[in-house]
C-alpha cells in the first residue's frame, strides 16, 4: 500500500464563505472527509501547514512547505500540496530549486472552486494528485484539470476556468484520464542525491517594461534589492531612444545588482542578439533567461541570491538548466 502525506496551505480549494468573500479555514479533517480513493492501494495523511490565501504565500513559506517534505521523506512514498492557484507556480519553481535530487513525486494542485461547492474541480485535481503521486517518478510536478507539468514550466493562463494552468516551452509530462495516466514526457531518473537548500534572498524586483518607462525608476531601484529581473518587448532589449535606460543599466551591473532580461511574451524565450536594441544589452554583463518563464526567474533567482554574491557564480547557475527550467544553454554568437 502506498502512503502520501498531503500537506494543505490554504487557498480556494480549502476555503469557507466569510464575511468578506472566500477565505481559507478548513481544518485537516474537513478536507480528507471530501477525498475519495481505495483504501486499499493507498493511506491518505493530511497535514495542515497553514492556511492562506496564497496572495499571502511569501518566499518564507516555500522553505516551510520544503521542510515539511524533507522531515517525511522516508515515511511517505510521494507528496500532494494543496495550494491557491494564484502563486502556485511560483511555489512548484521554488520547490523544484529547494529539492533537487527527488526520488518521489512532489505534486501541488489546488482548484478553481472550493472543494465543499458542488461543482468544484478540487475532488478530480486532488484524486489526480494523489494517483500520480503514487507513480516511481521524482521530482516537482503541478497535476491540475488532468495535466501533469514539470514544476518549472506552469504558468497560470486563467482566473476562472478549470483548466488554468498551461505548461510553457516544455511537453506536459501526462495526462490524467479516469485514474488512468498517459505519459507524453517522463522525467529521467536523477542521479543527484536529494538534498535540500532552502537559503533564499527575497530581494528580488519584477519590472515589466512599457513604453515611456521613467529611467529614474533605477534610481530607487538599485538601493533596494540585490536582483531585478526587466521583462522587456519581444525578444529583449532596452529603449536607448527618448527615455534612455542603458546608462541606469550600466549603474545597476556597475553597483553589483544581478540584472536578469527577460520577455514579456510566454512562448518561445529572449534572444538579445538578433536585434540591435538586444545586441546593445548583451555588452552589459547581464543574464540570459533564455526560455525560462517568469514565475521560474523570480524563484531561481532569489534562491542562486541565497547561494551566492559572487556575479560569475550568479550568472553561471542563472543560465544553468535545472529541473528542466530551460531548453538549452543559451549561448549565442555575439
Amino acid at each position: 500500500m502506498k502512503k502520501i502525506l498531503l500537506l494543505a496551505t490554504g487557498g480556494t480549494i480549502a476555503s469557507v464563505k466569510g464575511e468578506e468573500g472566500l477565505v481559507p479555514g478548513m481544518s485537516a479533517q474537513d478536507l480528507l472527509q471530501y477525498f475519495e480513493g481505495d483504501s486499499e492501494i493507498v493511506d491518505v495523511t493530511c497535514e495542515i501547514l497553514m492556511n492562506r490565501d496564497s496572495t499571502n504565500i511569501q518566499p518564507e513559506h516555500w522553505g516551510v512547505i520544503a521542510e515539511a517534505v524533507v522531515k517525511n521523506y522516508d515515511l511517505y512514498d510521494g507528496f500532494v500540496v494543496t495550494h491557491g492557484t494564484d502563486t502556485l507556480a511560483y511555489t512548484s519553481a521554488a520547490l523544484s530549486y529547494m529539492l533537487q535530487g527527488l526520488k518521489k513525486p512532489v505534486v501541488i494542485t489546488g482548484s478553481q472552486v472550493p472543494i465543499s461547492f458542488k461543482q468544484t474541480d478540487a475532488k478530480k485535481n486532488v484524486a489526480d494528485s494523489i494517483h500520480f503521486a503514487m507513480e516511481n517518478v521524482g521530482g516537482v510536478f503541478v497535476v491540475f484539470d488532468g495535466r501533469v507539468i514539470i514544476g518549472t514550466r506552469a504558468v497560470k493562463m486563467r482566473t476562472k476556468s478549470y483548466d488554468a494552468f498551461e505548461s510553457i516551452n516544455h511537453p506536459y509530462v501526462a495526462s490524467i484520464h479516469q485514474n488512468k495516466i498517459t505519459y507524453f514526457w517522463n522525467p529521467n531518473d536523477s542521479k543527484d542525491t536529494f538534498n535540500i537548500d532552502t537559503s533564499l534572498c527575497p530581494d528580488v524586483f519584477l519590472l515589466q517594461l512599457h513604453p515611456g518607462t521613467k529611467p529614474e525608476i533605477f534610481d530607487y531601484l538599485k538601493t533596494a534589492y540585490k536582483g531585478i529581473i526587466i521583462e522587456s518587448f519581444g525578444n529583449g532589449g532596452l529603449p536607448f531612444e527618448g527615455r534612455n535606460l542603458l546608462p541606469k543599466l550600466q549603474e545597476l551591473v556597475d553597483e553589483g545588482i544581478a540584472v536578469t532580461i527577460s520577455t514579456q511574451c510566454l512562448e518561445e524565450g529572449e534572444d538579445l542578439y538578433l536585434y540591435e536594441v538586444g545586441r546593445k544589452v548583451a555588452q552589459y554583463d547581464v543574464i540570459l533567461s533564455a526560455d525560462m518563464n517568469t514565475e521560474a526567474i523570480v524563484a531561481k533567482l532569489m534562491w542562486v541570491l541565497g547561494k551566492t554574491n559572487n556575479r560569475k557564480e550568479i550568472k553561471e547557475l542563472m543560465e544553468k538548466p535545472i529541473a528542466w527550467d530551460l531548453s538549452v544553454d543559451w549561448e549565442r554568437e555575439k
